[in-house]
């Protein structure tokens, strides 16, 4: 009878091992979605902060729309923190020493992503 159930309900459908690459491509795909959702949250937060600009402060709004939609915390701290970083563009002046004396914008600073130089490298080709 067990040998049915086990035919009849295989412990495992699909194969646990993937090719590296193609899991290298769904971590990406995942990184990409789990942004989406903070992107999207962090809109909703400033959304219900200038909803409720009138009833309380924005750091009790920020807790309120974290509560009211249940975010789990390694997410919630994450949406919070974004959430005050976009406040703060607004409320606090960025410096503009650095403006002034010419220097690069964070976006601008980060380096050049070079994701398959070493399994380019590993393949022998050699980048230009």
């Amino acid at each position: 009878m067990w040998n049915w159930l086990k035919r009849l309900f295989p412990e495992n459908i699909f194969a646990r091992k993937i090719d590296p690459s193609a899991e290298r491509r769904l971590r990406l795909a995942q990184a990409r979605a789990e942004e989406s959702i903070i992107r999207a949250h962090v809109d909703n937060t400033l959304m219900f902060v200038d909803t409720l600009a009138e009833d309380m402060t924005f750091d009790r709004a920020i807790d309120s729309y974290v509560r009211q939609m249940s975010i789990p915390e390694p997410l919630a701290s994450v949406v919070v923190t974004r959430t005050l970083v976009v406040l703060g563009q607004d409320l606090v002046p960025y410096r503009r020493r650095s403006r002034e004396e010419g220097m690069t914008t964070p976006e601008e600073a980060r380096p050049a992503l070079r994701l398959n130089e070493a399994a380019e490298t590993r393949r022998g080709v050699k980048r230009a």
